[in-house]
């Protein structure tokens, strides 16, 4: 990934949100869109970085490459799984490529969260 300063200071103290983020390659380039990353408190109004803006994601030709035949078929979206910090320093992020639910899968979901939820009630 890339970042600023005062982002890399801030995901070390754990101020960071990957619920609504997602990925996207734009030419040839991966992009991180809509993740959050807290301001660094120490940083003032200056020298602080946006809380939500597009990181680039640094990925070698043939792992983008990959990424996007799997994308290409109609369906699948790039997800950041999980946030970390390497052994070295570096921040780093998962991805994963995976395909939404069908309609029929959905409504299993919910019968299912009305049942748990109806024998937790009683």
């Amino acid at each position: 990934m890339v970042l600023v300063g005062s982002e890399i200071k801030s995901l070390r103290l754990g101020n960071a949100n990957i619920s609504e983020a997602y990925c996207k390659l734009i030419s040839g380039e991966m992009w991180l869109i809509n993740m959050h990353i807290g301001e660094w408190k120490q940083g003032g109004n200056y020298h602080n970085h946006k809380p939500i803006h597009d990181r680039k994601l640094l990925l070698s030709k043939k792992e983008l490459r990959k990424i996007e035949k799997t994308t290409a078929i109609e369906g699948y979206a790039i997800i950041p799984i999980k946030i970390f910090q390497s052994d070295t320093g570096y921040a780093k992020i998962e991805i994963g490529v995976g395909r939404g639910k069908k309609m029929f899968d959905k409504r299993e979901d919910i019968k299912k969260r009305d049942t748990e939820r109806d024998i937790r009630n009683l």
